[in-house]
């Protein structure tokens, strides 16, 4: 795996950052209602079941993604775009630079954020993480994702990343 996702480690962590992680991992998030909840899990339940058969684990999957997403006021297909991306839906993926987990997230995020005790393997708190550092990045950048997807992946000025998660946004994720 290429080394990418909240990948790099800057010199200095933006201050807005650290505080909007600190606040992620006290927040939840949820559907607005069963009818939506029942129609998104279904339809994005087939989409992903080939990478991840379990369908127990795949809702379970699916119903995080969303709430963390939401949580974090970014698109769940998006998020799963990007998740395809970063690591193919292995949460157990670690890249050559060292980041974890679903959203490739970099260890030394744990140690900016002052909680030792979490573990980036962990599917809620790898989303909750990731979702917050894409969302911060997209604020930064003023509502531009591409250019807030090549910050999340350590190569902003480049557009292969961004590019790769589009193309996975709109040939899977986005209404057919």
């Amino acid at each position: 795996m290429q080394a990418h996702a909240a990948a790099a480690q800057p010199a200095t962590v933006d201050p807005a950052l650290r505080r909007a992680l600190v606040a992620a991992v006290q927040e939840s998030a949820t559907f607005s209602n069963r009818f939506e909840a029942e129609v998104w899990l279904m339809d994005m339940s087939t989409r992903l079941a080939r990478q991840v058969p379990d369908v127990g684990r795949r809702m379970a999957l699916l119903k995080t993604v969303h709430a963390e997403a939401t949580r974090a006021g970014l698109d769940p297909q998006i998020v799963l775009s990007l998740i395809q991306v970063e690591s193919a839906f292995k949460r157990f993926a670690v890249s050559s630079a060292g980041a974890m987990g679903l959203m490739q997230v970099m260890p030394f995020w744990i140690d900016e954020i002052g909680r030792p005790d979490d573990n980036l393997f962990d599917m809620r708190t790898n989303l909750r993480y990731g979702c917050t550092i894409l969302a911060h990045y997209l604020d930064r950048e003023n509502g531009d994702l591409t250019r807030a997807l090549a910050r999340y992946n350590g190569s902003l000025g480049q557009y292969w990343y961004p590019s790769r998660v589009a193309t996975a946004l709109q040939t899977r994720w986005y209404a057919r």
